[in-house]
């Protein structure tokens, strides 16, 4: 079964960068939308940026990520990425890979984890 794998994660310094990536292991046809999620300890999976549509590359943020996190993608290699800038202590969390196909098959990854200290 093909899953989604990240990479990127690790121990970073509060005002540093890290820049996630995903992708499939195998191919996954129809592409719709790629996105992150992270979990931070003890609280619940919330959103940080998704590509609505990989056609017309329209994108959603958390609100606490505005303005220092930008999502993009690599059609052709069905590749998300994920540039994180000014780190905070607060991003601190499991990040999460997700894709969706035309199909309406939702995949995820086994998460990559970021924490930043302060």
């Amino acid at each position: 079964q093909v899953q989604l794998v990240e990479s990127g994660g690790g121990l970073v310094q509060a005002g540093g960068s890290l820049r996630l990536s995903c992708a499939p292991s195998g191919s996954i046809d129809n592409m719709y939308n790629m996105g992150w999620y992270r979990q931070p300890p003890g609280k619940q999976r919330e959103l940080v940026a998704v590509i609505i549509s990989v056609k017309s590359g329209s994108t959603n943020y958390g609100e606490s990520v505005k303005g220092r996190f930008t999502i993009s993608t690599d059609i052709a290699k069905n590749t998300v990425y994920l540039q994180m800038n000014s780190l905070k202590p607060e991003d601190t969390a499991l990040y999460y890979c997700t894709a969706t196909n035309l199909r309406s098959q939702i995949y995820w990854g086994q998460g990559t984890q970021v924490t930043v200290s302060s």
